[in-house]
């Protein structure tokens, strides 16, 4: 198969891709694949099949094939082809929660010395930085990478990946409860796809009503959250997107959890857990077995919702998400205390405390902690982040977090 014929099969399969044909486009990629002798071509065809198996939420495959276009890459000799196959590599990671070796992917993506085209990878370089480093809870780390990426994205004007930071700043804000923000940015993502996504993917959209959906339900505003999941897994029904319809799955639990309505829950979290151990999402499946044992909570089933926190903590652990555990330590907290177990209390009581200092979830300036309750919090530029109320109180000459971290012994 010639240059021009693997250009036109490429574009055969796009357009069969782009009509939901998603299996007759993988079809014609593969054999694109096996047929042709061109390697700029092999390297694009990938990059399309990388593509639709990260949509499918069939993640080992996507792996499989960033693998093989890394050895394609070095064959062509281009370092902008070498710096985007090993984004695809931590792409791949990051979706199996593979943290650790996003990172160091993403940082041989940024060593690289490219040329303008690797450079306005960077921006996608820093968005999935930032998403591995909020999987392991290392939060200022993670916002430091996002804020990154949305300056790539403003600089180079490139709306769709400004979309996708948006909503991973919404994930992040929701997870150390700022839900004022975790709700302002999913809904600037909506924006950005209302004013400029006509010919975006419907995924864009999907995945910001998705957001909007969690960050309302932790405002309570469950009928707004009920309505944004379900315009969301509408889409991901239509596009087979496996990975959002976990997802929208595990938000309506929650909604329903919310309401108390346990027995309409636990079977959303089933189905749910079913697409997230299909796919790989161990992390995913870290936030059912949390709704799992709330819902065991409710129905004062304290034994089973012990089975959960097992299975979860087990999850965490092997993940190195510190926020997961100190979930796990605090529910463990409440159950022990309502079965008066103390020296089980006492030692989840220890490790809630050894958390919060891991991660420094602490306002550095009034001492209290973050993430325990809503609170509106503000980053300053070395993305260490306050209590807004303790900002505009205090006043700021500087990071008092910092300023510690730089404090040596003097000599007397």
């Amino acid at each position: 198969m010639g240059q021009d014929q693997t250009k036109q099969q490429i574009e055969k399969g796009l357009h069969l891709y782009q009509s939901n044909q998603t299996e007759k486009a993988l079809r014609v990629w593969m054999r694109v694949l096996e047929k042709s002798a061109d390697p700029a071509g092999r390297f694009r065809v990938l990059g399309c099949l990388i593509t639709a198996h990260a949509e499918m939420g069939r993640y080992k495959d996507m792996l499989k094939f960033a693998v093989v276009q890394i050895d394609t890459a070095r064959e062509l000799e281009d370092p902008d082809f070498l710096t985007e196959s090993y984004l695809n590599l931590a792409r791949s990671n990051e979706k199996l929660c593979e943290f650790q070796k996003t990172i160091s992917y993403c940082k041989t993506c940024l060593n690289m010395q490219g040329t303008t085209v690797s450079m306005q990878l960077n921006g996608q370089v820093s968005l999935s930085m930032g998403n591995a480093f909020l999987g392991l809870s290392i939060f200022q780390k993670a916002l430091e990478c996002f804020e990154k990426a949305l300056r790539y994205a403003h600089n180079n004007d490139d709306k769709m990946l400004e979309c996708r930071v948006c909503c991973s700043l919404g994930n992040f804000y929701t997870q150390i409860k700022d839900y004022e923000k975790a709700l302002f940015f999913p809904c600037k993502a909506a924006e950005l796809v209302n004013d400029y996504g006509k010919g975006w993917s419907l995924k864009y959209r999907a995945m910001s009503q998705y957001h909007m959906a969690v960050a309302y339900r932790k405002l309570g505003r469950l009928a707004d959250a009920m309505d944004c999941c379900e315009e969301s897994m509408k889409i991901a029904l239509q596009h087979g997107d496996r990975p959002l319809q976990a997802l929208c799955l595990l938000c309506f639990a929650d909604i329903h959890r919310s309401r108390r309505d346990v027995q309409t829950a636990f079977p959303r979290y089933d189905s749910s857990m079913s697409i997230m151990t299909e796919i790989g999402n161990r992390l995913g499946l870290v936030q059912v077995l949390l709704g799992v044992t709330k819902c065991w909570m409710i129905q004062k089933e304290l034994d089973k919702a012990l089975e959960s926190i097992e299975k979860a903590q087990e999850l965490a652990e092997g993940l190195g998400n510190k926020l997961g555990l100190l979930k796990l330590h605090c529910l463990c907290e409440r159950i022990y205390r309502t079965k008066e177990q103390h020296q089980e209390l006492r030692d989840h009581v220890v490790k809630f405390h050894e958390c919060v200092e891991e991660m420094e979830l602490y306002c550095g300036m009034c001492g209290e902690s973050i993430g325990e309750k809503n609170n509106q919090l503000q980053a300053l530029p070395c993305s260490h982040f306050f209590h807004l109320k303790c900002l505009q109180t205090n006043g700021t000459r500087g990071c008092p977090n910092c300023r510690r971290l730089s404090v040596k012994p003097g000599y007397v």
